[in-house]
């Protein structure tokens, strides 16, 4: 199988300069089914050089605001018409199931056309009184230039929309790394910009490793701005490297996610019901492979084992497959290293104490699959409640009040999403509030708004992405101040 030219830089595709390749391997079944470039510093150079020459000297940063929208929507169509190709290949990349992938998409063509909008129905300006009618004084908002984007092997899609529609938006261009083991949407996507009508050397793509390729964005003195998703480890890392240039850095490093969950939420049937699939799908969409997954059941103790055992029981009739093939609810693990790393979070669990109610093994047969896990009777010193999984495993704790189920789900050193069941509306009100995370779902987990923020506290990272404010991230403020009757000071007697 030969290699693919994924290596995009000054509107060119390319092999790597070194020659090397990379095996993408599908996680259903561990067998490659495609190779591409393997990239390293030499490209990244080449691929920074032609975004500096495309920003500093092309059209994009200075095409009218209307053009750039159009441009992004333009973008949106293309997506929905490759809408079934897409979702196949990002199930076939990423592992999960294809309804996933054409949901994926759906939600990248929203957020080019979110950005387009917003852009759209922007002012000229913000006009400051500076107290004079001789002064005109507007703030107005500028591209970064050039920006460096690094993606999740989670989301490949969709975390590449969320960093390129803003940063387009804004009139900057990029060189984006998509992860070394999902590359392969994130390479069409550069291609349906390109059909789209995007200049020659705003949109680069350099696919390989975290190291060099990675690295040596972070570091590059062209770069003047890096946005990450990824790993806490990596992201520190992504930090140091980009201090030397002092270049804008925005992160997402994912989270330890509570789902609070009273008793007075699971009154009725249909309360209890709704509370339970909710559970399994914050905790098992995906496999559990989420950023905001729902990993931390955190119960009131009166509920704790009908509600358990009914978690347990549904999350045993999960039906792992394929993602491509009919009636398959979870795919499986993206890599055999994250299948290892879930096995090894589950044996350390229950080594510390906790209780396997459901799952705790691989299945039969080939590919990285394992069954979905429920832990009971957990606690906060156990590594599998503070680490963040990647995996199909949710842990148990309980609390007998409020305040102690809030301490709880602050306890932890992330802070990106969290959510708290009740039928008391003061109640849902007070936790919310009190709850340290970057977004908070009040009877119900996981939807997002691309016109409402995303991001964490705490070492969940520094930054948002949608909304108003992930469009700012790409942006300078830059302050006009114009006398229009100018006159000596005379402050110098001269």
């Amino acid at each position: 199988m030969s290699a693919q030219q994924t290596i995009h830089v000054g509107g060119e595709w390319r092999a790597a300069a070194s020659g090397a390749a990379r095996e993408i391997i599908d996680p259903a079944d561990a067998t490659v089914f495609a190779v591409v470039a393997e990239g390293g510093a030499e490209d990244v150079d080449a691929a920074v050089a032609a975004a500096r020459t495309a920003f500093d000297q092309g059209e994009w940063p200075r095409t009218p605001v209307a053009e750039r929208a159009a441009l992004l929507r333009r973008a949106a169509d293309l997506l929905q018409r490759n809408r079934e190709a897409l979702g196949v290949l990002e199930s076939r990349d990423a592992g999960k199931t294809v309804e996933e992938g054409r949901i994926d998409v759906d939600c990248v063509s929203d957020a080019f056309r979110y950005f387009a909008d917003l852009v759209m129905h922007e002012s000229g300006g913000r006009v400051v009184d500076a107290g004079s009618p001789e002064i005109h004084s507007v703030v107005v908002h500028e591209p970064v230039g050039v920006c460096a984007l690094i993606t999740p092997w989670n989301y490949p899609l969709l975390q590449a929309s969320w960093k390129i529609a803003p940063a387009l938006a804004a009139g900057n261009t990029f060189v984006i790394k998509p992860s070394e083991i999902t590359p392969l949407t994130t390479v069409e996507l550069i291609q349906l910009l390109e059909e789209a009508g995007l200049p020659a050397g705003v949109a680069n793509i350099v696919t390989g490793a975290g190291d060099p390729v990675g690295a040596r964005l972070a570091e590059h003195p062209d770069v003047d701005l890096v946005s990450f998703t990824g790993g806490l480890t990596s992201g520190t890392k992504v930090m140091r490297a980009a201090a030397d240039s002092v270049k804008k850095v925005a992160l997402e490093l994912g989270g330890k996610n509570p789902n609070v969950v009273f008793a007075d939420a699971c009154e009725s049937d249909a309360g209890f019901d709704t509370a339970v699939d909710q559970a399994l799908n914050a905790a098992f969409i995906h496999s559990g492979q989420v950023c905001s997954a729902g990993s931390r059941l955190i119960i009131e103790e009166s509920l704790r084992e009908r509600f358990v055992a009914e978690l347990a029981r549904r999350a045993e009739k999960i039906r792992l497959g394929r993602g491509t093939d009919d009636g398959v609810e979870c795919g499986p693990l993206v890599s055999a290293q994250q299948l290892a790393r879930t096995e090894s979070f589950v044996a350390s669990a229950l080594a510390e104490g906790a209780v396997l109610r459901a799952g705790g093994h691989r299945p039969e047969g080939d590919g990285y699959f394992y069954r979905p896990t429920v832990l009971d009777q957990c606690h906060r010193s156990m590594r599998v409640v503070r680490e963040e999984i990647f995996g199909p495993v949710l842990t148990v704790e309980t609390f007998r009040t409020e305040d102690e189920a809030v301490a709880l789900a602050n306890d932890t050193e992330y802070g990106l999403a969290g959510a708290v069941w009740t039928a008391d509306p003061g109640r849902a009100r007070r936790v919310a509030g009190r709850l340290r995370h970057g977004t908070v779902w009040i009877n119900d987990f996981h939807p997002y708004l691309p016109q409402a923020e995303w991001g964490g506290f705490g070492k969940s990272g520094i930054g948002r992405e949608l909304g108003p404010a992930g469009l700012a991230e790409y942006r300078e403020a830059k302050h006009v101040y114009q006398n229009l009757d100018p006159r000596p000071v005379r402050w110098f007697a001269g």
